[in-house]
């Protein structure tokens, strides 16, 4: 049995389908189970899982293979150009800094070069229990919001990290340029889903009267950190209790505030800007030490110039701090 492969657990009932009881104890879905079995990545007693319905017996034990891979680079892209910072990295993931207007991963509405792309042709080697395009992808960014982001280099980091997001161990703090003047910290909880006349929002669904519209629980904290020197725009911070698609930016256009550039989101500003919104703050528990992990990723240039140029910039370099964002949601780093 090759050394790379970690024993995860022993079935504990018999008659049990291995990809319900994976995915219940990896908390992640079935479909990413059998992602691992069509890959002859997991293992029942030292032998190849063939199917995702195969049952189990008490006492059999489960592994699953851990063995880094560098994957194929992306034929004809060269990625020689793109610039990505690595703010942290080790045998098990890394966290880069995603600039603004680069696509995580493929996907039908959009083409062009992506993160896991970069990834590829830099010989990162990446987990394997999402899709090929999603290889490494624990959480993503829009396409404009830059900033933090962690990627796995092995299946069991992947799915203990998947699992800390579901639990709301793991969680980032943004930075966002809005084009309101907001007084104090307000909250957004409701049910979040496709915009019923705009395919490509997300929306409060709560404000809508049609039934039965697909939705799913969220929770977004907003807190004020300083108003612009014409007293129209604020610089505000972000906590996101869960982290379902385009969270932030429906919730702020429920509350009828706009990121400014984002204009399928309401921004209407002349403003000749891309979307101000930067994962600033990330936190999480590394799989494999235990250690508490916290990392300020730093903002990029033309966000950080026009704050700058429009905000006081002494008050600006203060409440920027993390300790001051995060006293102010009523945190510490030990979290």
């Amino acid at each position: 049995m090759d050394k790379s492969i970690r024993t995860i657990f022993e079935a504990e009932e018999a008659h049990n389908r291995i990809d319900a009881f994976l995915s219940e104890r990896l908390k992640v879905s079935k479909n990413q189970i059998l992602h691992l079995i069509k890959n002859s990545l997991v293992f029942i007693n030292n032998r190849i899982c063939k199917k995702g319905g195969e049952k189990l017996k008490t006492g059999d034990e489960i592994k699953i293979l851990q063995k880094q891979t560098p994957l194929s680079p992306p034929q004809n892209t060269d990625y020689t150009n793109l610039e990505i910072s690595i703010i942290y990295e080790d045998e098990t993931l890394l966290v880069l800094n995603k600039p603004p207007n680069l696509v995580v991963h493929k996907a039908p509405s959009s083409q062009g070069e992506t993160l896991v792309d970069w990834l590829k042709q830099k010989g990162f080697c990446l987990s394997t229990i999402s899709s090929q395009e999603r290889y490494g992808i624990v959480h993503r960014l829009d396409k404009n919001t830059s900033g933090a982001i962690v990627v796995a280099k092995n299946n069991y980091a992947h799915a203990q990290l998947s699992k800390q997001l579901k639990d709301r161990e793991m969680g980032r703090y943004y930075l966002a340029v809005i084009d309101k003047k907001l007084d104090k910290k307000v909250s957004v909880e409701c049910q979040i889903g496709r915009h019923p006349k705009n395919r490509l929002k997300m929306a409060n669904l709560d404000n809508f009267r049609q039934k039965n519209l697909i939705s799913r629980y969220s929770k977004s904290e907003f807190l004020p950190l300083m108003t612009d020197k014409r007293g129209n725009a604020s610089l505000i911070a972000a906590k996101l209790y869960t982290g379902r698609t385009h969270q932030i930016r429906a919730h702020l256009e429920s509350l009828n505030c706009h990121i400014l550039g984002d204009g399928l989101y309401g921004y209407k500003g002349d403003i000749d800007t891309r979307v101000l919104l930067h994962a600033y703050l990330a936190h999480f528990i590394h799989p494999t030490s235990g250690k508490k992990m916290f990392f300020k990723v730093p903002v990029f240039d033309d966000m950080l110039e026009f704050l700058k140029k429009n905000f006081d910039e002494a008050g600006l370099y203060e409440v920027i701090q993390e300790d001051f964002i995060l006293q102010r949601f009523s945190c510490d780093r030990s979290f």
